[in-house]
């Protein structure tokens, strides 16, 4: 672990956030946008994304994989597959590097790993949808079990992410606020 951390506290600097935040937003902004978009046209109404769903609910997993239809669940297999592999890395690096900036100089610097934890349990999740879309029309209660333990872990982590992020830039602030001593 300390590798990783020594790696980030080396890279991390103003132009690898800035490259890494243009890849983020594209992500989001286009290619996830637009894949969502062609989900919903190919199942012919509006299902959405299983990974970005909130809550415990297999049953509801199941139904979406159910709902994409034969080409819809083809397609959302190849984007579960080559675009949530790529984009996963690219955040936990951008919040490996974002982290890294706000404790680098900390006894906290090794939070900068948490994002790969967030990663880690995305790719699971991954796995356990296109195993769903691939069994389909056998439905298993357990695979959508585990894909909702596996995002509910994701969304956890990534919580605790953006609190150590927000907890870190404010004490920046309230560090820089605080009047020097003149003695």
């Amino acid at each position: 672990m300390q590798k990783i951390v020594a790696f980030f506290v080396r890279i991390s600097n103003w132009k690898t956030f800035v490259l890494f935040l243009i890849l983020y937003i594209i992500f989001p902004a286009y290619i996830l946008k637009n894949a969502e978009i062609k989900m919903n046209e190919l199942a012919g109404k509006e299902i959405g994304v299983i990974d970005l769903t909130m809550g415990f609910n297999p049953q509801k997993t199941l139904d979406m994989v159910a709902g994409y239809g034969e080409e819809g669940r083809a397609y959302v297999a190849k984007v579960e597959t080559t675009t949530d592999i790529v984009y996963p890395v690219i955040y936990a690096f951008l919040f490996a590097i974002i982290l890294t900036l706000i404790y680098r100089d900390k006894a906290w610097a090794r939070v900068s790993v948490i994002p790969f934890i967030t990663m880690f349990f995305d790719f699971l999740e991954n796995i356990c949808i296109v195993t769903l879309l691939n069994s389909y029309p056998e439905q298993s209660s357990t695979w959508a079990t585990f894909c909702e333990i596996f995002k509910l872990l994701k969304w956890v982590t990534f919580g605790v992410i953006i609190l150590l992020i927000v907890y870190g830039l404010i004490s920046k602030l309230i560090k820089k606020d605080k009047p020097v001593s003149i003695n």
